[in-house]
């Protein structure tokens, strides 16, 4: 984080979504996109893009992982409004769970109603094959916390239906949205399985054994991120799509050992492919909004 502040994490957020909102001027963005490792490719395709380095939003972590550029990339992708973030911090890097989601709070406070996160994954499911994108049905939390423990902020939310203590993750991932997505996905030429993501915290890959486990608990990917941006957007009535690049064959299916530069290199392969069907998915979900704020689920 940047120096400490007096501020309270509420405060702190608005803060920087403040600072973001005069940055961006005019444009109003109403779908975020959190881009994994290797996958920095859809912040090209932004039109008429406006970059925001980390380092200069008030309170905003800074990643230092290789594949993650680090800046906000705001603009038009498929002529619809978007804020990127290139690249993301995780707990690994010794960030506190709440330090991980300060910015999709921060994407809240700047008013999107739509969180795209993508992320670098190993493939559990034999049916997968490395470079395919995968659509996030659901997921499975094995980091050992939950970034909203501690004291509720129901301000993030509307304090009824949102920013609740507890709410419902039935649909942790937009069933609608995931729809959007697999009508974009065949208007680009290619289908997309659906698969249960498991999260740890790493920075170690897996074991053969964990991953044996991880597969008869029901998961089909695992990797280090997003189910605490998942967690903390559902808190505050933001809807998910989760999308995951299996960038290697998990631990014990693979024939090789696991490397963070195959991770990035398949990344790297893939990202095109992730830029094009956002460009078409963007505007798919504006019409499917009618121009209105999506309504928020339980």
């Amino acid at each position: 984080m940047n120096s400490p502040s007096l501020l309270s994490y509420f405060d702190q957020a608005n803060e920087a979504a403040e600072f973001l909102r005069a940055k961006l001027g005019s444009l109003t963005p109403h779908i975020g996109i959190v881009l994994g490792s290797g996958l920095g490719a859809v912040a090209e395709a932004v039109a008429s893009p406006v970059y925001v380095p980390y380092g200069e939003i008030p309170h905003f972590p800074q990643s230092t992982v290789e594949g993650h550029s680090g800046r906000i990339v705001a603009g038009l992708l498929g002529g619809v409004p978007v804020v990127v973030m290139q690249g993301r911090v995780h707990s690994y890097e010794g960030y506190t769970p709440q330090q991980v989601t300060f910015p999709m709070r921060v994407l809240g406070r700047l008013g999107i109603e739509t969180a795209i996160l993508t992320n670098a994954a190993g493939g559990i499911n034999s049916n997968y094959q490395i470079g395919q994108l995968v659509l996030l049905a659901d997921h499975i939390n094995m980091l050992g916390f939950n970034p909203l423990i501690g004291p509720n902020e129901a301000r993030f939310g509307d304090g009824k239906k949102t920013g609740l203590r507890f709410f419902d993750m039935t649909e942790a991932y937009s069933v609608e949205l995931r729809a959007l997505a697999q009508k974009a996905a065949k208007d680009e030429g290619f289908t997309m399985h659906e698969g249960v993501y498991l999260a740890t915290s790493g920075p170690s890959f897996e074991t053969p054994a964990e991953i044996r486990a991880f597969r008869a608990l029901g998961a089909d990917l695992v990797g280090m991120s997003t189910v605490p941006e998942t967690i903390v957007a559902r808190h505050m009535g933001i809807r998910v799509l989760g999308i995951s690049c299996v960038t290697n064959l998990a631990a014990g299916i693979s024939a090789t050992q696991l490397s963070h530069q195959e991770v990035f290199e398949t990344g790297k392969r893939v990202q095109h492919r992730l830029a094009g069907l956002l460009s078409r998915l963007a505007p798919a979900i504006a019409a499917a909004s009618d121009g209105s704020a999506l309504e928020p689920q339980g």
